[in-house]
């Protein structure tokens, strides 16, 4: 008889098993067996859970962006300004929790994935629409629509640009500088405007 509650709890040790060992290979050759052992689980409950492992790696994707909204809203209620806003949105893509080399390179493994993968290209399509949107709801306080539209396309690309970078190099992800050249470019681009 399966113990009760524990479903939640074995789904999520396979999440951050999932996680952890796309963090190691840098990619998603990992099997469902691989990934139940890091959790502590048979592969047979992994498949019990998840199906096949495309489900439960569109599951890790769900989890990551779920766990980056939780921090965005978070960060999004406490900005006071439309410019404490934008840098809201930049700080809470390079957190702690957020930029770590596991989840790094799970988010360079699910881009890849995507151009095979309609459940996950719709998933990075949610993603793009969301980090355009909290990036919008502060600029659009700053810069005329159009300008905070660009504004936002190209803050948006440096964060992107920025971990695929990160993931391509050794050592520790640097949060502060990463956040530091995304401040410097929106300094430049916005003169100093605070509100409009």
């Amino acid at each position: 008889m399966p113990k009760v509650g524990m479903e939640p709890l074995r789904r999520r040790a396979l999440i951050d098993a999932t996680i952890s060992a796309i963090g190691e290979r840098g990619s998603l050759d990992v099997t469902m067996s691989e990934i139940a052992g890091r959790a502590g689980v048979s592969s047979a409950l992994a498949h019990h859970y998840f199906g096949a492992k495309d489900e439960l790696l569109l599951a890790t994707m769900r989890h990551i962006l779920a766990e980056l909204t939780i921090d965005m809203r978070r960060a999004l209620q406490s900005a006071g300004s439309p410019r404490e806003r934008v840098s809201a949105v930049v700080a809470v893509n390079f957190s702690d929790i957020q930029f770590q080399p596991e989840t790094i390179a799970a988010w360079l493994a699910f881009y890849v994935e995507a151009q095979k993968s309609s459940a996950l290209r719709r998933l990075l399509r949610v993603y793009a629409r969301r980090l355009h949107s909290n990036l919008m709801s502060g600029l659009t306080g700053i810069l005329p629509r159009s300008e905070a539209d660009r504004a936002a396309e190209a803050t948006a690309a440096m964060i992107d640009g920025l971990y695929i970078r990160r993931a391509l190099k050794d050592g520790v992800p640097d949060a502060a500088t990463a956040i530091a050249l995304v401040e410097d470019y929106l300094e430049i681009k916005l003169g100093g405007r605070q509100t409009q």
